[in-house]
């Protein structure tokens, strides 16, 4: 049986972007890979960037091959480690001239109770913190490439989830799934409160919800979430397909005039109340700010 997966159609458009930049934070596997051989192919410098150089390394080699486009680059980003996102967010200042689009794309997804080299409970930190620091150390190269736009891939999940600014690290009690859906929700609301403080920047963000996807993010479901999540493969998407709305957030010319918003499908999506609160968004963009220890207006 092949169930939806036909119905799945890839997001069609000629649009090239020679002479363009993109960077994607676990771009070395699942629909972060699908994503660089996408714009690789439409000519933009892809940058790579992952926690595993050799799968990074042997991922850039396939895009390069797949796509015909020498201008593929891995670099390392340890998305759990402010240290290693200070360090290549340094390099990538240093070196790039521009940076067209940033695409928000690593994560995890329901692992074990565990920290960040910071201390951050490892969803939120790298799902979130990671990210948000990513973002905010690169955003003045970003703003001197506009138009330019950030694209974070969240999840249906975050309409499950709930924001606890008293114990964003669950240390009063830790649920990997609650975990996960808190953390998904931090996308949403980063990348609508983001999109407030960028007005009149020429620089656009988006969130999406890529489908049920078969990826590595899988590992850590229990064995009875794993058998369910099997008997459902007919349905979910391939990470092909699952790359198909960031492309259509990272590349479609009429979302140009639009920001802050939540896509899937390929098409903008309802999100949760709870992912529209502009008051809980600028109380976590706050805490957010005060945990990593910078300073965003």
């Amino acid at each position: 049986m092949q169930g939806l997966r036909n119905y799945f159609r890839p997001w069609a458009s000629d649009i090239t972007l020679n002479g363009k930049t993109a960077l994607i934070t676990g771009g070395n596997t699942g629909i972060g890979k699908e994503t660089a051989i996408d714009l690789a192919k439409r000519g933009m410098r892809v940058i790579i960037a992952c926690r595993d150089t050799e799968k990074g390394d042997a991922a850039m080699k396939e895009v390069i091959e797949v796509s015909k486009n020498q201008n593929v680059v891995c670099k390392k980003l340890d998305l759990a480690d402010c240290s290693s996102i200070r360090e290549f967010a340094q390099n990538i200042n240093s070196e790039e001239k521009q940076l067209n689009i940033l695409i928000n794309n690593a994560g995890v997804m329901a692992c074990p109770y565990g920290k960040t080299a910071d201390g951050f409970e490892m969803q939120i930190g790298v799902n979130h913190m990671g990210h948000f620091l990513l973002t905010f150390l690169l955003i003045d190269l970003i703003k001197r490439s506009a138009p330019a736009r950030i694209v974070t891939v969240s999840s249906m999940a975050h309409k499950w989830g709930t924001i606890n600014l008293d114990d964003i690290n669950s240390e009063k009690g830790y649920d990997k799934s609650k975990a996960y859906c808190q953390s998904k929700l931090a996308n949403l609301l980063f990348t609508r409160c983001l999109a407030n403080k960028l007005q009149g920047t020429g620089v656009t963000t988006y969130a999406l919800h890529p489908g049920v996807v078969q990826t590595e993010l899988w590992r850590h479901l229990s064995r009875p979430q794993q058998a369910a999540m099997w008997m459902i493969k007919p349905f979910t998407k391939t990470s092909l397909q699952g790359a198909q709305t960031t492309l259509y957030c990272a590349v479609a010319p009429e979302l140009e005039t639009e920001s802050g918003n939540y896509y899937s499908d390929c098409a903008r999506a309802s999100c949760s109340n709870a992912a529209m609160d502009d008051d809980m968004a600028q109380r976590l963009w706050e805490l957010s700010c005060q945990m990593l220890k910078i300073t965003w207006e």
